[in-house]
């Protein structure tokens, strides 16, 4: 947090777009395989476009192979959080990768929820996110998984990976299960396929949308999240670094707050992207002009909008 102003530092945060796997700094990785150069580390986190970034994660996922794994990363991740100021935390773990890996979920989930707990100065719940591009049958059996533990941390269901191999319509019976079984849904959408994407989602219920930036095109869109409350959750560098907007300049954050849609910051996939979520408030009051008054507000929406009864005090 070098260099962060007091403000920035200081403001009690929540953050509701965090992966586990993404949230692993490169030189963690020696430390979790001695066998491993720290060096291999950085240089796998050095990719180009959507599908570098992917092979990126997968190439995490890879390389997590015990439920001790999880649980060390977990608490380094908490360790990061609590250094922010970050009061509460809904951290999307990939269940569906876990699954797709033959790990033992119930071991992995076992051990990232006794680290979670291990830490009562931060707030915590999970998110389990399946593979959306490998279809509904093993999104429905993450789903099961987590309705299975609605009252042991699980607070919501949603699906990530690849957009355009993943359509949201595959999953409404799964989103429907989820609900029915008291989790909560998101979706990420509008990441790099258009506002159809994000339609997609709303239509099988999702009640936040990861990412969401391709709405901007979309003016019937802007209003309709505007008039359902449905918030976007926002990650800058993400965008830029994954080049799902072609720069920092064009990115949409500030038109789509201006178009009174509800926003988040977020940081996505801190250790792969370096950043924090200080500094993903600071980028914003520095590049898109947002002022105290308004990042104060976009940092209660943190708290307002998350899954589970969030405080910020």
């Amino acid at each position: 947090m070098a260099g962060m102003t007091p403000f920035f530092r200081d403001l009690s945060k929540a953050e509701l777009h965090l992966h586990l796997e993404g949230s692993v700094e490169p030189d963690t990785w020696s430390a979790l395989d001695p066998s491993l150069a720290a060096e291999e580390g950085r240089d796998r986190y050095r990719f180009i476009g959507f599908d570098g970034f992917l092979r990126c994660f997968k190439w995490c996922v890879e390389r997590l192979r015990t439920a001790e794994d999880y649980a060390f990363i977990t608490a380094r991740l908490l360790d990061r959080l609590a250094e922010q100021n970050i009061r509460y935390a809904e951290i999307t773990l990939s269940a569906g990768a876990v699954l797709w890996r033959n790990r033992d979920l119930d071991a992995v989930y076992a051990a990232v929820r006794g680290a979670s707990k291990a830490r009562p100065d931060i707030e915590t719940r999970w998110i389990l996110d399946a593979i959306r591009n490998f279809g509904p049958e093993p999104a429905m059996e993450v789903a099961r998984f987590g309705a299975a533990r609605v009252e042991d941390g699980v607070v919501a269901f949603g699906i990530g990976g690849d957009e355009e191999r993943g359509p949201a319509h595959w999953f409404g019976e799964v989103y429907e299960f989820a609900r029915g079984a008291g989790l909560r849904v998101n979706a990420h959408a509008g990441e790099t396929v258009g506002p159809e994407s994000v339609w997609a989602a709303l239509r099988i219920g999702a009640e936040r949308i990861g990412h969401g930036i391709r709405s901007i095109e979309d003016p019937a869109l802007l209003r309709e999240l505007r008039q359902r409350n449905v918030p976007l959750e926002i990650c800058i560098t993400s965008n830029v670094m994954t080049g799902a907007v072609e720069s920092l300049r064009a990115h949409p954050v500030r038109k789509l707050y201006d178009a009174g849609v509800p926003i988040i910051l977020n940081t996505d996939d801190p250790g792969i992207f370096g950043v924090t979520l200080g500094g993903e408030f600071e980028l914003a009051a520095r590049e898109f002009g947002f002022s105290e008054t308004e990042l104060r507000e976009i940092a209660a929406n943190g708290f307002r909008f998350a899954f589970s009864t969030a405080s910020p005090v």
